[in-house]
């Protein structure tokens, strides 16, 4: 569904502030897309996964306990690692989700039960923000 004019146009006066208040930053994540950050990590994971795999069986094989014990520890912190970052590519684990406690549940799960679009509510922030500086 494309936006609207409206909200392309408040897109992109956001970038544009953005890119005024900070441009080494905005053009870092303009050029990147963070997905590849998360996938990047994910390889990574599942390399040490790998690897975990490999020092446990060799701690089996040779009767190194130690050494069994460590391949299983890497294997663990190489999961959650690669969970973590698979739920970040997927957009599951995204800072900000939750609700705060302060803030009542209305229907639906919504804040108080509005049903203000994302854009109102990015609109009521920005305005928030500058009404603060």
């Amino acid at each position: 569904m494309p936006l609207s004019e409206h909200e392309q146009r408040l897109l992109d006066q956001i970038e544009q502030a953005l890119y005024a208040e900070d441009p080494k930053w905005a053009n870092t994540v303009r050029i990147s897309d963070p997905r590849s950050h998360y996938r990047r990590r994910l390889v990574k994971a599942s390399i040490g996964f790998i690897l975990g795999v490999v020092l446990l069986m060799v701690g089996v094989v040779i009767i190194n306990i130690p050494l069994g014990v460590g391949g299983f520890v890497v294997m663990l912190a190489a999961c959650l690692w690669g969970l973590s970052s698979w739920k970040r590519m997927n957009g599951f684990g995204e800072a900000g989700a939750a609700v705060p406690s302060d803030q009542p549940r209305g229907k639906g799960g919504r804040r108080g039960g509005s049903r203000q679009s994302f854009m109102e509510r990015m609109e009521e922030r920005w305005r928030r923000r500058n009404d603060e500086h």
